[in-house]
């Protein structure tokens, strides 16, 4: 597949949130080139000012910054929010749940109304709630509204791997699917690396295969962002990677599979949001070829579909 190129025609991309990940998002999408213009939306505008400056520092020519507002996202090919009440140590990502939901009632039909033809993607958390909530509140189609979902999941768990076998994370073949949260299913049942199945890769290479082991790298994976809020307070570099890689596909056209949030009925469950491996073209998202999962990921993707869908319905019920 070959790399998106630096933008010859004008591609805006709107971030909605310029804390800790939109700052960190807004960085990243500028060294990458492939935009021409990002533009920074916050409730504290001279924030949202001060980083459009210092982005305008470290551009390169072909890439501007600018702070705006919701008029400013006419135009825009993709619109990335990541605003809303951070995760606190010791809280998880669905304690955030109410609070993030009003945030979005409030901000995504903004959006709808001054970027009609945009595709919205949601990065805050409790990112598959709020995928839904936002979809509902956009009046989209749901091609054009999703989340990162298990993205950044999915490069912890392969990072993790990687370090355990001692090999370039990029050797590792496996995912997170399900929850972004304490739900989320790895699929060890798939994973491969250096084209094998993981027991016969461990067999290959004189690894122990030890499902204790393996369970104790998942829970690392899982906790991966509790450790990291504790340590510094909160989340970014690795969230704005996956984003890059998200806008990356969409603008590149590439029909890569990542593993999104998106709206659909799943493993029983009707009408949510929740990431399994899914299509990303210039349109949005589309419905990859569903992977076969053995029986307890089959039970585990179910246990999480019905926790994101308890959130939503406690939602209505506020």
């Amino acid at each position: 597949m070959s790399e998106v190129q630096p933008a010859t025609t004008p591609v805006k991309v709107v971030i909605i949130g310029v804390g800790s990940v939109g700052s960190a998002t807004a960085y990243t999408l500028l060294l990458s080139k492939i935009v021409s213009e990002i533009v920074l939306i916050d409730v504290n505008k001279d924030k949202a000012e001060g980083e459009s400056m210092d982005l305008n520092h470290a551009a390169s020519s072909t890439t501007k910054s600018r702070a705006g507002d919701f008029p400013d996202c006419a135009g825009a090919a993709i619109v990335i929010v990541t605003c809303g009440i951070n995760q606190k140590n010791g809280q998880t990502r669905m304690d955030l749940a109410a609070k993030n939901a009003a945030i979005m009632q409030e901000i995504v039909p903004n959006v709808a109304q001054h970027a009609p033809d945009s595709i919205i993607l949601i990065a805050t958390n409790p990112v598959d709630v709020l995928t839904y909530v936002s979809y509902k509140a956009s009046g989209f189609p749901s091609s054009r509204v999703f989340g990162s979902g298990t993205v950044l999941d999915t490069a912890r768990f392969k990072y993790i791997l990687g370090e355990h076998f001692q090999i370039p994370s990029e050797s590792v073949d496996a995912c997170v699917i399900g929850e972004h949260g304490d739900s989320g299913v790895p699929v060890w049942s798939l994973t491969n690396i250096d084209g094998m199945k993981l027991r016969e890769y461990c067999e290959a290479r004189n690894h122990n295969y030890d499902e204790e082991v393996f369970h104790k790298i998942f829970e690392q994976t899982r906790n991966a962002a509790y450790d990291i809020i504790k340590r510094k307070g909160y989340t970014s570099y690795g969230i704005a990677a996956g984003l890059l890689r998200i806008v990356k596909a969409i603008l590149g056209d590439t029909n890569a599979v990542l593993t999104v949030s998106t709206v659909g009925d799943y493993y029983g469950v009707e009408d949510i949001a929740i990431s399994v491996p899914t299509r990303l073209d210039k349109d949005g998202v589309h419905p990859a070829s569903e992977i076969s999962l053995n029986q307890k990921e089959l039970g585990l993707m179910k246990k999480s579909a019905d926790q994101i869908k308890s959130a939503l319905v406690a939602l209505t019920q506020k």
